[in-house]
């Protein structure tokens, strides 16, 4: 593919002159469309060491309004980005709705200098095609408009470059050892670049090979690129918005039994005494727990999900009761906020996961498009039926980077979420904990158990498995809770030891 690139393309300069203003003038009309639309723009520059990133970058960035882009210089991840799964940093990178990302370097990276310079393995390095395929299908199924550009110039066209700006006092900084080093092994490069192009260059995340040899035909190739591409988008954004008609929840009949919650017998209890016993016991395991994960920089993420009134505020406190709160954090999942919104739904969770050996706990998570934006026609039916494999990912690469994740359904039956609505309403201390939302909650109680069931089929999974909690006595699902908490926990350590 690249060997057949023509690196000799030239633009004359009077034909540079004739179109470069048009270019700049019509790239801030496209941020301004792009503005208006909500559409998100990523420009990421892959290439050669000297092959013109920064030029291109400052060009592009002196034809955007400053207010409405970022530019993201990609070096070695700090110490902070590499206690959190690979892909972390770069979801924390991603423009709000609207707005440019400008990449210099990217999460190809992990592709080029990781893996040819072997700072990670080769197992590593292939499970980030998989990664970022599906990363990037999942940002352009949101609507982000994704331009890949890679700079490509010549091995002697390189050294000439390297030679310029090592006679130079000011820029000789610029070329050391690992520049020399990409040189001398230009066809190994090469041949990573072209798998790298050929295995994630997709009908979404298209990749754009730009004859960098002479700037004013970059400039124009990379200009007219990015132009076309956010047009596109904007076109496609309005096209969504057009087709996007108000209307009521979808309408869900109670699945036929039995169902996978049929099946979870709800008269297991526990007596207090017991309760009481076990519950010191597992708490007590837990704090040794906690101290360990720590030391072996294990991280674990404990998800709670469940009916309103089934006791999810009352688990976490007994779970948390007995840890060091140095070492774990409590997330509420709440409404999302105007700048969560304007992200991808997944944003606000990736940038709240725990690094290395810390415990975060999630009262509500990412499943709430599966549940209450589903059923409250929050979200289309296209956008909460692709999250079951967006979540799937997601919890894929937590596991993968060697999360605990353990996700917890509490069930309880319809009875007793009325007999524990009441006793909120007549118990003054506890008035606050029942809404009139609530109230509307349990009038679409088929609809939500219809998406529980379908949530509990689509995304348990080997790696990631639901555990139903029988919670109509809130003394078993605690104690149950806890043990399977600390049961996870053991076997994260045991993977991490052996």
């Amino acid at each position: 593919m690249l060997e057949l690139a023509d690196l000799s393309k030239r633009l004359a300069r009077e034909t540079f002159k004739e179109v470069w203003p048009k270019l700049v003038i019509e790239m801030g009309e496209c941020q301004r469309e792009a503005r208006a639309a909500g559409a998100p723009v990523v420009i990421l520059f892959e290439g050669w060491d000297a092959a013109g990133k920064g030029t291109l970058i400052n060009a592009l960035s002196q034809a955007l309004d400053p207010r409405g882009f970022k530019v993201w210089p990609v070096s070695a991840p700090t110490e902070e980005a590499r206690l959190r799964p690979w892909m972390w940093r770069f979801w924390n990178m991603l423009p709000a709705a609207g707005a440019f990302a400008i990449f210099d370097r990217s999460w190809y990276g992990r592709l080029m200098v990781e893996r040819l310079e072997r700072q990670v393995g080769k197992k590593v390095w292939q499970q980030a095609f998989q990664d970022i395929l599906e990363f990037e299908r999942q940002l352009a199924d949101s609507g982000m408009v994704i331009v890949k550009l890679w700079l490509h110039i010549s091995r002697k066209e390189q050294a000439r470059r390297f030679k310029r700006l090592e006679a130079d006092p000011v820029t000789a900084w610029k070329v050391g050892k690992a520049e020399w080093r990409q040189s001398q092994q230009y066809d190994k490069w090469l041949k990573a670049a072209e798998e790298m192009i050929e295995r994630t260059g997709t009908a979404c995340a298209p990749w754009t090979v730009v004859e960098a040899t002479q700037d004013r035909f970059a400039r124009v190739k990379v200009f007219e690129t990015v132009i076309q591409a956010v047009k596109r988008g904007v076109d496609a954004a309005k096209a969504r918005k057009a087709e996007a008609k108000p209307s009521a929840a979808p309408q869900m009949s109670r699945v036929a039994a039995p169902t996978i919650l049929d099946r979870v017998d709800l008269t297991q209890s526990l007596e207090r005494a017991d309760y009481e016993k076990k519950l010191k016991k597992l708490q007590e395991r837990l704090f040794r727990l906690e101290h360990e994960l720590f030391l072996a920089r294990v991280p674990a993420v404990i998800a709670y999900e469940g009916w309103d009134a089934a006791g999810k505020g009352g688990n976490i406190r007994r779970l948390t009761q007995g840890l060091d709160p140095r070492g774990y954090e409590v997330v509420p999942i709440a409404v999302p906020s105007a700048e969560e919104k304007a992200h991808h739904y997944l944003w606000r969770f990736w940038r709240a996961i725990p690094k290395a050996g810390h415990i975060t706990v999630f009262d509500r998570t990412w499943y709430g498009r599966v549940l209450v934006e589903r059923v409250e026609g929050f979200c289309s039916e296209a956008e909460w039926r692709r999250a079951y494999r967006e979540i799937n990912e997601f919890e894929r690469q937590l596991t993968g980077y060697g999360t605990v994740l353990v996700k917890f359904w509490l069930q309880i039956d319809k009875e007793e979420q009325l007999r524990r609505f009441n006793l909120r309403q007549q118990t003054g201390y506890k008035q606050w904990k029942i809404t009139d939302e609530d109230w509307r909650n349990r009038e679409k109680w088929d609809r939500y158990e219809a998406a529980v069931i379908d949530m509990l089929e689509q995304t348990s999974t080997s790696y990631a498995p639901w555990t139903i909690l029988e919670a109509n006595c809130k003394l078993h699902a605690r104690v149950k809770s806890l043990a399977t908490v600390a049961d996870a926990l053991e076997a994260g350590l045991a993977r991490r030891r052996g």
